[in-house]
Parts: C-alpha cells; structure tokens; sequence
C-alpha cells in the first residue's frame, strides 16, 4: 500500500468505524467456515455493481432490488459453498428467507438486509442449516470480527483477502476496509467476485454509487484468472458515517483524497485475488502502452493476459515472446507488427517485432523464475495504456476444477 499518504490497518471491514461481523461453520460444506454477517450500527447509504452475466443467481437479483428501490443497509449475510444460482423459484424464495431470517436475528428490516451467496451452481440452499448459522453468526457479532467473516466468505481460496486503510480528511480520520473473495471464474466483466466494502466516512448514496463504479474499473476491472465471468459476481460498499462532518461529494475538500484511498483498498484486494488465482505460481503484470486509445491498450492487455498459450508459457518459465505477439495480434486492434517492443522485467525481447535472440531470452527467462514480474508491450502507435493483472495456468487449475464438486 502507498504508506505515504495511507495508513494500513488490521481488522478488514471491522477495521471501519461502526461495523461488526462474524463468521461461523454452518453444514453446508463439510467442516469449514461457510457463513458470514456483516451489521452496521445504523442504516448506511450503499453502494454496488454486480455482474454482467446474463445468468443471474437469486441472490443478484435480491440486492439489485433493493438498490433500485433506494434501500440503506442494515446487514449483509453471505453463505458459502453454495451459488444458490439457476435454482428457479425455490432460489428466489431461499434468498428472501436468508433475507428474513437475518432481520430477525439481528433486528433490522428485511429491505434493509442484503443476500449473497457462492459456491456450487444448480444446487438448492440447505435452508434449515442456514437459519441456524444466522442466529449463531448474529449472537458473535463483534467489533473485531471482520477476518472471521472473510475466512468464512472462501470457496476455492486458499487465504482470506482483507484490506483496510486509515487516511486525513479535512482533519477527520477516515477509514475504508473490505474483504473480498475469488479465486476462479475470474474475469473482468464486473464484479469478478464477492466484495464487501466500507468506509466511516459521511456520503450521499449516489455519490458512493460513483466513487465504487470507478474504483472498481481501476481495480476488479483490471484482473483475469481464466476468462469466466459468474453468476454471482457482486461488490457492495456502504458507508456508517462515523468519522463525522459535512458528506464527501465531488469538488469538495477532501474527496480526491478519499477516493484514492477507495481504490487503494480496491486495488489491494484485486491483486490478492490474482495471487491466490487457482493453480497460480505467478502474479503477473501486463503493461501496454503506446496503443491507439485507452480501449484498444485495454483489449490488447486482456489479448495477452487471458491466452492460454501466453499463461502457460507464464507458468513454464519459457520467454516464448512469439505467443505474446500472436495474443497482441489476435486482439482484433489495429496495430503495426513492425513497431512492437517487448520487455519481461527490465529485460528487452523484442525490438521492432524480431527478436533479440538467445541471450536475451535466457535473461527473460530467470525474471520469470520470480513469483511476480512484468510483461511490457509498447506498439508506439499512441498514447494509450492500460494494466492488467493476470496468472499462469498449470497442472493445479485443472486439478481444482475437476475436483470442484467432489
């Protein structure tokens, strides 16, 4: 994190003024963590974008509601293991249970409660184990209790994925936390994930709306494990407005401060889930510039982060720059072969689209010994860019995908 202008903190989403969580082993899988709860003091204004899979689960559908209906957020319940996805009516019915079942137990109103779900697709909600798992979780509610939710939110994941920063406002102390969870089908198509955000700062519901649309293209937008875009891909931020004083909006004192430190926590949690990409031994960047636009860096970017053969090639530890130039060509931008430069690491392998021969790849190659490093494109057609984060792709993403469901 950017330790000059923020300052990080332990605890994730309980790390932010005015919330509390808990995590707790309800049955649905077999022995760990599989439901979280998040509670806010008060009613607070939220925020989210979702998926844009046309396939939605049920739990999708229940917060888009109550987004459009202009709800604030009271709680948030989140089970695991299950997506509670192309489930039918039953699915629909499920989630507005999780819905009532949590207002109940924590004494908030159901339109105020917000569901989402993950894991298996197709499978219906083991609902008397859920309702159990809601009373527990409401009874451990508590001011620390943010890594037990994030633990509990894991499918695939082999870590928890926390984050949490403090930063001066105006002179107010401000803190943003979250926690997110992905692994796999990871592809940036919003929301690529689970992701719970929130800040004690004071803002207007539309103005929140905003700063998440953008932090979350800066951040969850720009991350790929496999290409696969879920059914139940959702980030929701909401903000308690206990660190206090007149409400953040654009042009006001303070709000480019503020939301740099969104996306310092956004970025952070979307780097972590490429680290922890299924299978993955490398955390890679891909750096273009020098492309006609934005957009055309950008598809160029994914071009190369999402080719299979570019990805295992990642994962061999093999310069073969040729797969790289083909994914660039493939893209479907207009560029120039003949004006393509590329470095792995600091080290150049192509000048002009050629090659720089043997030794040049056997210096790429021990960059790529490394668990992260860097493949920069420059087309020296423009002034576009764009960053992408991807993974490798070896042995151990086939082996938890075949094995996902057993």
């Amino acid at each position: 994190m950017n330790g000059e202008r923020f300052s990080e903190l332990q605890g994730g989403i309980t790390a932010v003024r005015g919330v509390r969580a808990a995590g707790v082993h309800c049955g649905i899988k077999k022995a760990k963590p599989d439901l979280a709860l998040i509670r806010t003091a008060e009613p607070s204004p939220v925020a989210g974008v979702f998926t844009t899979n046309r396939v939605k689960a049920a739990p999708v559908l229940w917060c888009q509601k109550r987004l459009q209906e202009g709800r604030r957020l009271s709680a948030i319940v989140v089970n695991s293991g299950n997506a509670n996805a192309c489930t039918g009516l039953q699915g629909l019915q499920d989630a507005e249970k999780m819905a009532q079942l949590t207002a109940a137990a924590v004494g908030c109103p159901v339109e105020e409660t917000f569901v989402c779900s993950t894991g298996i697709i197709g499978r219906t909600l083991p609902i008397d184990r859920i309702a159990w798992g809601i009373r527990e979780a409401a009874a451990r509610l508590r001011e620390d209790g943010g890594p037990e939710a994030a633990r509990a939110i894991m499918t695939t994941d082999t870590v928890p994925k926390e984050a949490a920063v403090a930063v001066d406002v105006e002179g107010r102390r401000v803190h943003v936390g979250g926690m997110t969870k992905g692994a796999g089908m990871i592809a940036p198509r919003m929301a690529t994930m689970l992701g719970f955000l929130a800040t004690d700062a004071v803002l207007q519901a539309a103005d929140l709306q905003a700063l998440l649309v953008e932090a979350v293209d800066r951040s969850f937008h720009c991350i790929t494990v496999d290409g696969d875009t879920s059914t139940n891909d959702t980030v929701l931020c909401f903000a308690t407005g206990k660190a206090g004083g007149p409400p953040l909006h654009p042009g006001a004192p303070g709000w480019t401060t503020f939301r740099e430190a969104l996306v310092e926590v956004t970025r952070t949690l979307a780097k972590k889930i490429v680290a922890d990409g299924e299978g993955a031994t490398k955390l890679v960047t891909v750096q273009v510039a020098g492309a006609p636009s934005p957009e055309a860096a950008r598809r160029i970017a994914f071009g190369v982060a999402n080719s299979p053969l570019v990805k295992t090639t990642f994962f061999a530890q093999d310069c073969n720059w040729g797969r790289i130039m083909a994914a660039i060509g493939a893209s479907g931008v207009d560029v120039d072969p003949e004006a393509i430069d590329i470095r792995i690491g600091e080290v150049p392998v192509v000048s002009g689209g050629v090659g720089l021969g043997s030794e040049a790849e056997e210096a790429a190659h021990k960059v790529m010994t490394l668990r992260e490093f860097v493949v920069a494109i420059d087309l020296n057609l423009g002034e576009g860019a764009a960053v992408i984060w991807t993974t490798d792709l070896g042995y151990e993403y086939v082996r938890a995908n075949v094995t996902y469901r057993s």
